[in-house]
């Protein structure tokens, strides 16, 4: 199958397995997995931060750096699409006691500065205090500009808040944008990295800090059952894939454009080429079309999430021979719909 639902369906190379089977492994709740010791300090390293800590899934992750930033009945400013607001089932409120405000996104997949700066909390016993700025970066494939982000250090700094970055595309923002991962995630007070989307690992998210952020975190991961043993064979795919995946992600990018450059030749799909910036396509079609499309697509070899708007993902298991595919399967489709 050709499976363009997210690039999270990626399945790790026989050269990842190999390394995995390979890894040198202890327990990790000791502390003395020294794979994962390895994963944690080099994506520190990288990254411009003190430390590092190995989590099962970027939902955890980001749910463990909200409530390692702010304390029970405290409030974060997060984009209206946000992944830890939108998509991870109210684990701030839930779990953390927290108090999400949401705030909407602009076109690029920045927040406004100034709306932000208005809904920041007096200190007043009427409201939460405001302790946390979440950015998402890539957001929808959109790549948050290095000026932005810049912008936005020198805002929280002014403003008393802590900067928390989703980063669990930061890969395909670094590599878009021609720079080290570490110009980007500098900027942050803490940052969650997914390895398990374009970098191609079966599990696992890196949150990095400061050492005393990384310990509060260490301490949520407790709470929300995050603690893994042997986890090394895990890190040991997160290692394979910083060495040999991150340039690679340059083929999921183009090979995007190049599926939304053909899309754009049917006139009964609406869509921007120019708006794809990194792996993500986003196309419409009429709402009749969405189940027979789909259907079409699957009995032709290929998965997309059914929706009048398309989102189309390409990774590391999609070659440009497979765009070829795809894109001719929508021409047969909408040539006799």
């Amino acid at each position: 199958m050709i499976d363009l639902r997210s690039d999270t369906v990626t399945r790790p190379s026989s050269a990842m397995r190999a390394a995995m089977a390979a890894a040198e492994v202890g327990d990790d709740v000791f502390g003395d997995d020294p794979s994962v010791n390895r994963l944690q300090e080099k994506l520190a390293e990288m990254t411009g931060h003190q430390a590092g800590l190995f989590f099962p899934s970027g939902t955890q992750s980001n749910l463990a750096a909200l409530m390692s930033h702010c304390g029970r009945g405290e409030e974060f400013m997060i984009g209206s699409l946000g992944h830890s607001f939108k998509y991870e089932a109210g684990g701030a409120a839930v779990l953390g006691s927290l108090w999400p405000c949401p705030i909407e996104y602009q076109v690029d997949g920045s927040l406004d500065l100034n709306k932000i700066a208005a809904a920041i909390k007096p200190d007043d016993a009427h409201f939460p205090h405001t302790r946390l700025l979440v950015l998402e970066n890539t957001q929808n494939g959109r790549v948050l500009p290095l000026d932005y982000l810049k912008q936005a250090r020198t805002f929280t700094r002014g403003h008393g808040l802590k900067l928390h970055l989703d980063g669990a595309r930061v890969f395909n923002a670094a590599v878009k944008l021609g720079v080290p991962v570490g110009e980007i995630t500098r900027h942050f007070d803490s940052v969650s990295i997914c390895l398990s989307k374009g970098l191609g690992c079966p599990v696992g998210t890196v949150l990095v800090g400061d050492h005393d952020f990384i310990k509060r975190a260490h301490r949520a991961r407790k709470v929300l059952g995050g603690g893994m043993r042997q986890a090394g064979m895990l890190a040991a795919a997160g290692l394979f894939a910083l060495e040999h995946n991150i340039e690679r992600l340059a083929e999921d990018h183009a090979n995007a454009k190049k599926l939304a450059t053909g899309l754009s030749d049917i006139s009964q799909i609406q869509i921007d080429p120019a708006t794809v910036q990194t792996n993500m396509v986003f196309a419409g079609i009429d709402a009749q079309h969405v189940q027979p499309l789909a259907r079409q697509l699957q009995a032709s070899g290929i998965k997309i999430l059914a929706s009048a708007k398309l989102r189309l993902v390409t990774h590391l298991d999609v070659s440009a021979r497979d765009i070829e595919s795809v894109l001719e399967a929508f021409r047969e489709y909408f040539l006799n719909s």
